[in-house]
């Protein structure tokens, strides 16, 4: 059974049973605590602790996962994955033990026709409701396992829903290893379903006995995971979950590119972690130094590191992700839409890679010759470790490099480096966590309580429901405080979108009156009291500045506009809307011709199109083509924005009403702010006007510089500036006669000396580096010093510089004492150095002093 026939089957199954199939969320989750999404429950983990409602209570997902927690074990093992299709099925209070072991079995031997008599079941170890309903079903008690926290208990890794758990196990028979069930061989009795029985709370901090339980849910529900890529490997009855026709292309272009019939754990490596990093980058993933670009970096570099180790030249990685987005574009159109960008960042990375690689064999190779020079075979830990912090090679790759060195490493020391490194980064986060933890779960019971009713208003009569100050409410604030505050009804715009939050004023019904300085998602309003002394449960009036708003919608509606005109192939990166400015970062593979973008923007803003707000389910906003934002989580009721008939998107930001308030808007520039991503800067409105105020002034004044009318200020420049460079150039060729004359007079009048030629002489040249090095460059073949000076705005400046022919001596040590005869200090490596100091009278005396340094030096023995 194919892997689609594989997906279709389980959504069948469960939309018969009343299950509303729900789309993957992106791999780039919008729960703050998760870095990537790594289990199908991520997006419904609201709907588990009773935060939200869903609209039906039962759900089934094939979800994107990545997960690096086993990373180390791919390829290794059959089983183990970075990304993988998570098909599940989820109950929100509905139905609960009995019905999901039921179907789970009945789709198993049924639906995908595994034989029963090579299922096992495990459970928890107390849980015997579990063991009950699988033997009900028909499972043999010898076939049913209980296993401990570790093994049969789920939680997500963080704070958030958790509990106990039943896993299905396939025993693919002897040749896979041991007998003995899930227990005693995870390789052999493979884990296919996992059915978690939602009932329990995770608490803050590390289990040492397990998750740190503190409470029970609202409702006991289901959560399920039945991974795609195992049952695959079942029925299609191959070794590897590489072999399935997930990944078997993939791993067949790794076998063409490495010339090898059979590329062994390196090949699977590269496959799978290639699958990977097409799906990281398709959902708005790109390399950094940290967080999830940190994790897409390292997988990155480990699939080109394994695919070189198996001899393949470069670059592969481009051809690798290009074969995951051919075999599974389809059924993912996100990676068929993003394959340039893909291609393009996955080249740009392994190219900085093979940098990289280059500098840190340098250190390497260092290494290797001080360990053999202290009659050594082990190489530090250190070592080790500064190859991972500061040229990013995986230990991995170190000790493989040093085992071809004849060499190991001090893995000890390694470990303890990096877990000194994480204490002391755990330690400081520490504090900060606590902090913010604290301000979350106060937060949790404050937001969600402020009805904003800002879309038809700028003011509002209001209730203070509380004031915050940290992470602690507080009953009244007084003059100068700077708090937090939450309404009941609020005419506030909070941050979200790219749209920054709204400013204003809060009078409350005791006199006192509090500046608005931001609103934070949530609409939590920073505040500053001005006068008074607000008070808890106080009736306000609440006030937007309604210039600042109107401004701000306009650079929204612009932003808008501005992406429809860059054309469908420019994916919405990021976005930042303020008042008379935005910013705009989409990811786009070929050159854009911004002044042509920019008219068709404001032509298109000047035609005065309609601007149109309406609501409507997710599936219906999908259906009219509506463009959902990067980064954004939509609810299942959704605003849209229609601009005339060129925009249509998903926004809960505020807008204009007519395209042509919206403009005019002034493109200043684009940059790169990353592999493949790019930034555009635009002002909008009074602020557009202003620019070109400027501009005209800044041009005006050019021309009145240069005597010609504005419209002839460029040409007028560029006329003097080819006059000005021609002028530099023949000048620079009368300097460099003028130095080589000098050169050779110099060399003509040197000094004789029993152990070379000697030139010390105070001259008038600006550049006395190149002085330096034409005079040495007069006899290279014998033993020569150069001492040149000159004063220089009122400062001393010295130059020496060695022919080759002299050894053992450094031209700094020719110039340190007569360096502090002006005033300052030498430096400079190897052959040629440089001194200065303040002290420009006793230049000549300096020179001296240095001529006399070196003829010691160069005559002694």
């Amino acid at each position: 059974m194919l892997s689609t026939d594989i997906r279709r089957t389980f959504l069948d199954f469960f939309a018969e049973r009343d299950h509303r199939v729900v789309p993957s969320s992106p791999l780039v989750p919008s729960d703050p605590t998760l870095l990537l999404t790594g289990a199908g429950m991520d997006q419904f983990k609201p709907y588990f602790l009773g935060q939200a409602v869903p609209e039906h209570p039962r759900a089934a997902t094939v979800q994107k996962c990545a997960r690096t927690s086993d990373i180390d074990n791919v390829g290794r093992t059959a089983r183990h994955s970075t990304f993988f299709e998570m098909l599940g099925n989820f109950s929100f209070g509905d139905y609960f033990k009995e019905e999901a072991t039921a179907w789970a079995w009945e789709l198993i031997t049924t639906g995908f026709g595994l034989d029963p008599a090579r299922l096992w079941a495990t459970v928890y170890t107390d849980d015997d409701e579990a063991e009950r309903l699988w033997r009900r079903i028909g499972v043999p008690a010898d076939r049913i396992q209980r296993l401990g926290m570790a093994d049969n208990y789920w939680s997500m890794g963080v704070p958030g829903p958790c509990g106990p758990s039943s896993e299905l196990h396939y025993d693919r028979g002897p040749a896979f290893g041991r007998e003995g069930g899930p227990a005693v061989d995870g390789e052999r009795y493979l884990e296919i379903w996992n059915l978690v029985f939602m009932q329990n709370v995770r608490g803050e901090g590390p289990a040492k006995e397990g998750y740190p339980v503190v409470g029970e849910l609202p409702a006991r529900s289901i959560d399920t995971g039945l991974g795609l890529d195992r049952l695959a490997m079942i029925l299609q009855d191959v070794g590897t979950l590489c072999e399935t026709d997930l990944l078997a292309p993939t791993l067949r272009l790794v076998q063409e590119l490495a010339g090898r019939e059979d590329p062994g754990r390196d090949g699977r490596v590269a496959a799978e972690h290639a699958r990977t990093v097409a799906f990281l980058i398709a959902d708005g993933v790109l390399p950094s130094q940290d967080g999830r670009g940190h994790v897409l970096r390292r997988l990155m570099r480990r699939a080109v590191r394994h695919a070189r180790l198996l001899g393949a030249g470069e670059p592969v990685l481009p051809a690798l992700t290009g074969s995951v987005v051919d075999n599974l574009g389809r059924v993912w159109p996100e990676l068929e839409r993003h394959r340039e960008l893909i291609v393009q960042v996955c080249a740009a990375e392994e190219e900085g890679f093979d940098r990289t690689l280059r500098l840190g064999t340098r250190l390497f190779d260092s290494a290797v010759a001080r360990a053999r020079a202290q009659g050594t075979t082990v190489l530090p830990g250190r070592t080790a470790f500064d190859l991972l912090n500061t040229y990013g090679l995986p230990i991995d790759l170190t000790i493989d490099m040093a085992r071809s060195a004849g060499l190991t490493v001090d893995e000890d020391a390694f470990a303890r480096l990096l877990d000194e490194q994480r204490r002391r980064e755990h330690r400081a986060g520490r504090d900060r966590k606590d902090e913010a933890v604290a301000r979350r779960d106060l937060f949790r019971n404050l937001t969600g309580r402020t009805e904003f009713v800002g879309y038809g208003s700028t003011t509002a009569e209001s209730r203070v429901l509380a004031l915050v100050n940290g992470s602690r409410t507080v009953p009244h604030a007084s003059e100068g405080d700077e708090v937090e505050v939450i309404l009941d009804r609020s005419p506030f715009y909070a941050e979200g979108g790219g749209q920054v939050g709204d400013t204003g004023t809060l009078r409350t019904a005791g006199g006192a009156l509090l500046e608005i300085l931001d609103t934070r998602p949530g609409h939590v309003h920073k505040a500053r009291v001005v006068t008074g002394e607000p008070r808890t449960g106080e009736e306000a009036e609440a006030v937007v500045d309604a210039a600042r708003r109107a401004a701000t919608a306009r650079s929204h509606s612009a932003t808008h506009v501005l992406h429809a005109m860059l054309g469908e192939h420019a994916a919405q990166r990021g976005s930042r809307v303020e008042p008379g400015r935005l910013r705009f970062d989409y990811s786009h593979v070929t050159g854009v011709d911004l002044g042509h973008v920019q008219t068709l923007v404001n032509d298109y803003l000047l035609d005065d199109p309609e601007v149109r707000v309406w609501e409507a389910s997710r599936a219906e906003a999908e259906a009219a083509g509506a463009i959902a934002m990067f980064g954004e989580k939509y609810g299942e009721r959704v605003r849209i924005v229609d601009i005339g008939d060129a925009s249509r998107e998903l926004c809960g930001g505020t807008h204009v009403g007519h395209g042509s308030q919206a403009g005019p808007v002034h493109i200043v520039g684009e940059t790169s702010i990353g592999t493949g991503l790019h930034r555009i800067e635009a002002l909008t409105g009074s602020d557009a006007l202003r620019h070109y105020d400027h501009e005209h002034a800044l041009l005006t004044e050019l021309a009145a510089l240069l005597q010609v009318p504005p419209d002839q200020a460029p040409a007028r420049l560029r006329q003097r500036l080819e006059t000005f460079a021609e002028t530099r150039r023949q000048l620079a060729g009368l300097r460099a006669a003028e130095r080589t004359a000098l050169a050779t007079r110099l060399v003509a009048e040197a000094e004789r000396l029993p152990g070379g030629w000697l030139v010390a002489r105070a001259v008038q040249n600006d550049d006395l580096r190149a002085l330096a090095t034409e005079t040495i460059s007069r006899r290279p073949d014998e033993p020569g010093i150069v001492v040149v000076g000159s004063k220089t705005r009122g400062n001393a400046t010295l130059v020496a510089a060695l022919t080759p022919a002299v050894s053992g001596l450094r031209a700094a040590d020719v110039l340190t004492e007569a360096a502090a005869l002006v005033g300052g200090g030498a430096g400079g490596k190897g052959p040629i150095a440089h001194a200065g100091g303040s002290r420009a009278e006793r230049l000549d005396e300096a020179i001296t002093q240095a001529a006399r340094t070196a003829r010691a030096l160069i005559t002694a023995p």
